[in-house]
């Protein structure tokens, strides 16, 4: 324990640099009696203190830094802190090592000194970041008497969250208290991102807390809002900006993003929409970084359409937008778009990156593109040279098993350089579910359990195909051996957003406030199906049971409930938005897209693997019987009657249990 820091078996008290690759530094006295015809004017070091934070490049230092060597003045902290400075937080490569060598010949460094080198070790400029010597270097402040100031510790509190050490920053937040810098603003906010950076959402929003009211700032909230966008607390990131802006604060870009994000992955349309409409009150012009990240809320929300648009408004492209481009392309099962993107992206001068190919990969696998995917699987390995990992492997045998090549797909998966995956394996197991392939499928499972990556799920693909093989016994054993085996499945849920609000429903649910009306309207719609001649599909229902039962089973699905309560509580021609962490079944599709063109609604539906949207027909108005239409809003109008602050604070509805639908 050094300071009452201790550090881990790694991290072993060293110094920054070899003390022997500098000069012994000469005492104070020897300065004060350099002969008088060796003194610098006055003039002439001000004059060289000026080229060394102007200097363009690390040559130009090192003549400087040579000069006042010469001159004897760079021990002496005045004149050899601006060549520090501009070492440590240029970014040219080996400027961290000269920095570290001015530091070393200094006679008394002082905490400015120390916090300088930090920066640079910690802010790795020319790739010399080495956020464990920055540590040892507040280390050696401690042994030598300097008294850390308040800009020290945002400096320390990065390198531990970039070493990850939990334990030592925890300590450093005991000698943050005990030297009086809780109430720091700068130290406060670098203890909610240090906490949240290490995967600590509980600390980051205890350290949070400890902020008086008056002392937050947009930073102390955005810190807290990235905490739990890492955690994946997407539930309680939504909430805390809706109690932001509440608040009264003015969000920033870094908040905002966090915000856009959890409402991807929640698939929470509405709440999206304010926080695109805070970004056109609060920023003068979005940029790239603040456009993809509306790019992917939109995809993943269900319109590819405003996607497309925030994709087309970007002025300068990067790899990283058009990757986004092409997982939402993906998401929506448009194959030949993301084909066009592609191509888009190669042709400005892009190289595709592993992400790209991911996307591009997924969407010929979707739609069913196979002589595409191949075509591009040998793209990326062959032009572009870029290795393929587990994920594209995985693509590419979800490819072939969805064409029908399962006897394809089992051999690409023996090839796998990596060996093979979970991934791979679940992919061949989707696929036989679809062929109907039995025995593949059973083999599939087995090498799950090989990997020890069998889950709930696996077993129960496996029993439903048992029972629609009339095979119980072998079905019931399967659902035994993984409840055995404490392999619990998640409960099956769906969701559909009101007015920003995220109602849940399980199969058969009687918990919601408007049950009775929910069934009503259910009842409604089946009425309405009769009529097109609608027969429940039962063949996916896995129960030794009479088609009446069967049917009751299908009627309740929770994916009808939300249906139901949404075409109840929406206005009419107001599109319906579900969330489920189900599979789509062939039933549901059939009598979603029914559903859509009766009741003339859109319906997007997001399972647990992409995203269906059943549009309504388009009818045009006789031309003897005009109609009165709304005209169409543009983005920025579509929250007028409702407030930024209103809608998104509605986000501690979005429930734990929707954090686990993810993409």
């Amino acid at each position: 324990m050094v300071g009452g820091l201790v550090l881990s078996q790694a991290q072993t008290h060293q110094a920054a640099t070899p003390r022997t690759a500098a000069p012994a530094p000469a005492p104070a006295q020897a300065l004060e009696k350099r002969p008088r015809d060796q003194a610098q004017p006055c003039g002439t070091v001000a004059a060289a203190a000026a080229v060394s934070v102007s200097a363009p490049s690390l040559d130009e230092v090192r003549k400087v830094h040579a000069r006042h060597i010469k001159l004897g003045l760079d021990r002496c902290p005045r004149y050899a802190r601006p060549l520090l400075a501009a070492c440590a937080v240029s970014g040219w490569p080996g400027g961290m090592e000269l920095a570290a060598s001015i530091f070393e010949s200094l006679v008394e460094p002082e905490a400015f000194d120390y916090n300088t080198l930090m920066r640079g070790h910690v802010s790795g400029g020319g790739g010399d970041r080495d956020p464990a010597a920055a540590l040892r270097l507040y280390i050696d402040g401690l042994e030598a008497g300097v008294s850390p100031d308040s800009y020290t510790f945002p400096f320390v509190l990065k390198a531990c969250a970039q070493l990850a050490a939990l334990q030592e920053g925890r300590q450093l937040q005991a000698h943050i208290v005990k030297l009086g810098f809780q109430h720091d603003e700068h130290v406060q906010n670098s203890l909610i991102s240090f906490y949240g950076k290490c995967g600590a959402p509980a600390m980051a929003r205890l350290a949070f807390d400890r902020v008086e009211a008056e002392e937050r700032t947009t930073v102390s909230w955005s810190a807290l809002l990235a905490a739990y966008t890492k955690a994946g607390l997407w539930g309680e990131c939504l909430a805390s900006f809706g109690s932001m802006m509440l608040d009264g604060w003015r969000p920033d870009e870094s908040s905002m993003v966090s915000a856009l994000s959890a409402c991807a992955h929640l698939g929470s349309f509405d709440a999206g929409r304010s926080v695109h409409c805070a970004l056109l009150r609060n920023t003068a012009r979005l940029n790239t970084i603040m456009l993809t990240s509306l790019l992917d809320m939109y995809a993943k929300c269900g319109s590819i359409e405003k996607a497309a648009a925030a994709f087309d408004a970007m002025d300068d492209k990067s790899a990283w937008a058009y990757s986004a481009m092409l997982s939402g392309l993906a998401l929506h099962g448009d194959g030949r778009k993301a084909l066009q993107v592609f191509d888009a992206m190669v042709r400005e001068g892009h190289a595709p990156d592993a992400a790209a190919y991911v996307g591009v990969l997924n969407a010929c696998s979707r739609a069913g593109l196979l002589e595409d995917g191949l075509r591009c699987f040998d793209r990326m390995r062959l032009e572009h040279k870029v290795a393929p990992n587990a994920l594209h492997y995985g693509c590419m045998v979800d490819l072939m098993a969805r064409a029908g090549r399962l006897d394809d797909a089992r051999a690409l998966i023996g090839t796998m350089p990596t060996g093979p995956t979970d991934t791979a394996w679940r992919s061949l197991l989707n696929a036989c579910r679809i062929h109907g392939d039995l025995d593949l499928a059973w083999h599939a499972l087995q090498e799950l359990r090989r990997l020890g990556a069998a889950n709930a799920g696996d077993y129960v693909i496996v029993a439903d195909m048992h029972a629609r093989a009339k095979n119980w016994t072998a079905a019931a054993a399967l659902r035994t051996e993984a409840v055995d085996s404490g392999l619990a499945q998640s409960l099956g849920f769906s969701a559909v957003e009101v007015r920003g609000e995220l109602h849940r429903f399980v199969s058969q649910d009687m918990a919601h406030p408007r049950t009775r009306d929910i069934y009503e309207m259910l009842h409604q719609m089946e009425w309405q199906l009769r009529f097109d001649g609608y027969k429940p599909d039962t063949s996916e229902v896995a129960l030794d049971a009479g088609e009446e039962e069967k049917g009751r089973v299908v009627a309740a699905h929770s994916q009808k409930l939300a249906m139901a309560f949404g075409l109840l509580s929406t206005p009419e021609g107001a599109p319906v938005r579900v969330v489920t962490n189900l599979r789509m079944s062939k039933e549901c599709h059939a009598y979603s897209a029914l559903i859509s063109e009766i009741f003339g609604r859109d319906i997007v539906i997001r399972d647990r693997n992409r995203l269906h949207r059943f549009s309504r027909p388009q009818v045009e108005p006789p031309p003897s019987s005009p109609t009165r239409t709304k005209p169409r809003r543009n983005q920025g109008d579509a929250i007028d009657e409702l407030s930024d602050a209103g809608a998104v604070a509605k986000a501690p509805a979005l429930r734990r249990e929707m954090e686990g639908v993810a993409i």
